[in-house]
């Protein structure tokens, strides 16, 4: 996949790409790779943005009002080319209009700006969404981030997942079909610690709703990735079965529940947008290896 910019400082370098404005690598500048390089064997996919909906809908359907139209699984900006806006060694925006295309399937003029910056061992990766239609505009956003499993440099240590807090978050079990069933159960984390085994994935990802914060993932006393999030409440991690990568992924939304109807209003956690407005997203991933 061609590259449309490239970033880079004395810890990091970055790449990203038009399509999706999806990063293609995250490397320390001692060349250890620390971003998921998208062989299909497992997924195809590095780090796509989520939007206009997170997970999968009932019947792949979504509707707005008497608007009805397909939607794939976590939508379709991470299918279509983002415009490079700006950018310079260390930083770069890349923003997506909507189109006849996308009005086809939402039927709304939104603005989704994506940024990416480097600041010493630290990416920062920020949305800004504006809605540009005359009326509110019901949204879920999310990022997926995949991560190499083992990390470089802990090839032979446990690695877990610590909430900063300590706290013991609920789950919200997959059903089959990819949507969520409705109740609740407890979940994988036992005061903040979760260690990252092929069995807890057995059944798809662990959806956490209402259940970010800061965390960390990588080895318990070694290299490790230190998160935080800014307006994503939700929070799922994802590792296919014998895949080395794990996914960790902040939302603002998740998939449908078992039963739903179609209207995206009606999504679990959906972003209601007033016309004219605009709202933020954001992570920031501190390399600490």
């Amino acid at each position: 996949m061609s590259l449309d910019c490239t970033l880079s400082n004395n810890h990091l370098s970055l790449a990203v790409s038009a399509l999706g404005a999806e990063m293609q690598y995250l490397r320390t500048q001692t060349g250890l790779d620390l971003l998921w390089h998208g062989d299909a064997t497992f997924w195809s996919g590095r780090a796509p943005v989520l939007f206009p909906i997170v997970g999968r809908a009932v019947n792949d359907e979504v509707a707005v009002g008497d608007h009805h139209a397909e939607m794939p699984q976590h939508g379709f900006a991470r299918r279509r080319v983002f415009e490079l806006q700006d950018h310079d060694p260390t930083f770069c925006r890349h923003v997506l209009h909507a189109d006849e295309d996308s009005r086809a399937l939402y039927p709304f003029d939104f603005a989704l700006h994506l940024t990416h910056a480097l600041a010493d061992a630290t990416l920062t990766v920020t949305a800004r969404i504006e809605n540009r239609s005359e009326a509110p505009m019901p949204f879920g956003f999310g990022f997926h981030p995949a991560f190499h499993w083992p990390l470089p440099g802990a090839e032979t240590q446990p690695h877990v997942v610590k909430l900063q807090s300590g706290s013991t978050p609920a789950q919200q079990p997959l059903h089959p079909d990819g949507l969520l069933m409705p109740k609740r159960v407890d979940g994988p984390f036992h005061k903040g610690r979760m260690e990252v085994t092929e069995p807890l994935f057995k059944d798809g990802a662990l959806v956490f709703p209402n259940g970010t914060e800061a965390l960390r993932y990588g080895a318990e006393n070694g290299p490790g990735l230190s998160f935080t999030f800014h307006n994503l409440p939700d929070l799922a991690l994802w590792k296919p079965v014998d895949a080395p990568f794990l996914c960790v992924e902040p939302w603002h939304g998740t998939a449908s529940l078992v039963g739903d109807r179609p209207q995206i209003t009606q999504r679990p956690n959906s972003v209601i947008l007033a016309a004219g407005e605009t709202v933020e997203f954001g992570y920031s991933v501190t390399v600490e290896i």
